[in-house]
């Protein structure tokens, strides 16, 4: 895909600051909220059903992050969910662990069957599930397929006519008929919490400014690739994940359309 489709986005979300609204893991929490500053958007991280209807229409894009998931909580992310639909803003859905719990993958397809989602972020496992497949996990961990990410995200992608973002040693991103790769990223991304639940957050930023939600998605997905790897590559010999942790932030805070151009590896 052509990259200036990406490039004017950044400016977009700068210059809009749009409203993100989370429903999201309670373990990550703040980490989208500051990954949602950093890149230029203003999240709110209501969960109260009493109030998230209200708050839906206040925002540009939802986030929904099965992570630390109860029933409740389930209930206000499907009247939320609803809601955005009815307002016509993105719906962005991270099924964290689903397939390893029968609650979360049970609530997972009953979400997808009554809330209509723009994209879908994910490690393999969690999509493989998510399209009835059964595989090996532990916990919010990827487990071991016998299908490639490629394959599984051009038919997720038909099944659930949804963007599919597939996290992994390189990450893929496919709306059914075209799928692109991004070769970036630092396996140090897989060694801090939170990374997964804050390329949604990105994701949905991008999203909340444009009608093509498959570029928002390569966008989103793109900008935490390539600021891990500058992190990374910005490390001292005695530096370990406390400070990468810190740099990534900085690098996704200093992301500008043109460092992300130079950086990233699309395929």
């Amino acid at each position: 895909m052509s990259k200036d489709v990406i490039i004017g986005l950044f400016s977009e979300i700068k210059e809009r600051q749009p409203l993100i609204h989370h429903l999201t893991n309670n373990v990550t929490i703040n980490d989208c909220a500051n990954v949602t500053l950093a890149i230029g958007g203003s999240p709110v991280m209501a969960t109260s059903i009493e109030e998230v209807s209200d708050m839906v229409q206040l925002a540009n894009a939802l986030v929904i992050n099965f992570g630390t998931i109860d029933q409740r909580m389930y209930e206000a992310m499907i009247l939320a969910g609803q809601t955005a639909n009815s307002k016509g803003i993105p719906v962005v859905f991270d099924p964290v662990g689903v397939g390893a719990t029968r609650f979360r993958t049970e609530r997972a397809k009953d979400f997808l069957r009554k809330v209509k989602v723009n994209i879908v972020r994910g490690n393999a496992t969690e999509v493989f599930a998510l399209v009835g497949g059964k595989a090996i996990t532990r916990g919010v961990d990827a487990g071991e397929l016998t299908v490639s990410r490629d394959e599984l995200a051009l038919k997720a992608a038909d099944k659930l006519q949804a963007i599919i973002v597939i996290s992994g040693e390189y990450d893929v991103i496919s709306n059914g008929k075209r799928s692109v790769q991004i070769e970036n990223g630092d396996i140090w991304l897989t060694k801090i919490t939170g990374t997964g639940c804050m390329t949604a957050s990105l994701i949905a930023c991008f999203a909340s400014v444009t009608n093509d939600c498959f570029a928002a998605a390569v966008a989103g997905m793109s900008v935490m690739s390539v600021a891990g790897e500058n992190a990374k590559n910005k490390l001292d010999t005695n530096d370990g994940i406390g400070t990468y942790r810190m740099k990534l932030m900085d690098e996704i805070f200093l992301m500008t359309a043109g460092i992300w151009e130079k950086g990233v590896r699309l395929k």
